[in-house]
């Protein structure tokens, strides 16, 4: 099953932050530990780690966005052994339309 990375909330006061720049790219492994993007706030950049071991299978949202909030999710996780494709697919899409 997929991990959800979300937008942490670095501060207990923080509402949303900016993601300025990924350091992992899609389909690249990564351990817990690693750090994998890097998060602005107001006061300051700070690392988001991975909590897990797995590959980043997608990235939700793209370097440069601002105002994310927290508990948006940002990338997708896929564990050992699962397939990335599907690890990310349907994520971050519109829903169809009827």
């Amino acid at each position: 099953m997929p991990i959800e990375i979300l937008m942490p909330a670095l501060s207990p006061t923080m509402e949303e932050g900016n993601v300025s720049k990924w350091l992992k790219k899609e389909g690249d492994k990564v351990v817990a530990g690693d750090v994998i993007a890097e998060i602005e706030t107001d006061k300051a950049t700070m690392e988001v780690e991975a909590v897990d071991e797995g590959t980043l299978a997608k990235i939700v949202v793209p370097a440069g966005t601002e105002g994310v909030k927290v508990n948006t999710l940002i990338a997708v996780l896929a564990v050992d052994g699962e397939d990335i494709d599907k690890a990310g697919e349907g994520i971050g899409e519109e829903p169809a339309k009827a």
